[in-house]
């Protein structure tokens, strides 16, 4: 089955969401192949990010790494010293603390005859709004549009800060898609509601050429009912953080039941 929602689904925002980005870079790369060949090429390529703050994701991206709880300081076993003044036990050895490598597909078009890179379509996880992760992502940006590529960014997740922090952005918006053009310096914005449908977005290419297009609504219900999420997402406890309004609640809750996915 596709989606309960009209758009994206909050409930998806916690530890799933890993295999639902995956999942819509491989899809997103499939509408495209068709569209711009054969004088470009569609490729999944993946980077790598240190995610140095990883306990603000325990229970909700990482419900499983326990290491990363704050624990109790554990009693440390003492001995007297001279005049019967305890003195602690040196420890045994020092580890550094875990650090987790997020392994992030973006979405490549690339010129077939020379492999430049054309336009760069991210997905962006909870790694790239938040601490370093969320400067390195700037800074990334930056480079692309110096380098006049055209980057077109889905942010699917209500938590964490925005790449783009624009005052005028809605407030309302749960979710947004900003496509920057290499050769131009405004953005594109289109900003979305948990209501909302998600958009079928222009995705620019080489001058002269036209835009293609990519649904990203047809994407992301395609990844769902490849994947069969209403099987193991848990429907009966609230959505991942940010919470809703007890209003947005209910009425998020009443979809699920009118498709019989809450009783």
């Amino acid at each position: 089955m596709e989606s309960p929602f009209p758009g994206m689904d909050p409930w998806l925002e916690g530890h799933v969401w890993p295999d639902v980005h995956h999942g819509l870079a491989f899809v997103f790369k499939e509408q495209l192949v068709a569209r711009v060949i054969p004088k470009y090429f569609v490729r999944v390529e993946t980077y790598t990010v240190e995610d140095t703050n990883p306990q603000e994701e325990v229970g909700i991206m990482y419900p499983d790494v326990e290491i990363l709880k704050k624990q109790p300081e554990p009693h440390r076993p003492t001995k007297q010293g001279a005049g019967g003044i305890e003195v602690l036990t040196p420890a045994t050895m020092i580890i550094p603390r875990p650090v987790i490598e997020v392994n992030i597909p973006v979405v490549a078009i690339r010129d077939r005859e020379n492999q430049q890179l054309i336009t760069a379509i991210e997905v962006l996880s909870p790694v790239n709004k938040r601490g370093k992760g969320l400067d390195k992502y700037r800074e990334k940006r930056q480079m692309l549009h110096d380098d006049g590529v055209h980057l077109l960014e889905v942010d699917l997740l209500r938590r964490g800060q925005r790449p783009l922090n624009y005052p005028t952005l809605p407030r309302e918006a749960h979710y947004f898609v900003m496509l920057s053009r290499g050769d131009r310096f405004k953005t594109e914005v289109w900003a979305m509601t948990v209501r909302d449908k998600l958009p079928v977005v222009p995705i620019p290419l080489k001058s002269p050429d036209p835009d293609v297009r990519l649904d990203i609504g047809a994407a992301f219900n395609e990844v769902y009912s490849r994947s069969r999420y209403e099987l193991s997402v848990r429907y009966d406890v609230e959505p991942p953080p940010p919470a809703f309004s007890a209003d947005e609640l209910q009425e998020l809750q009443g979809i699920l039941k009118e498709k019989k996915l809450l009783s």
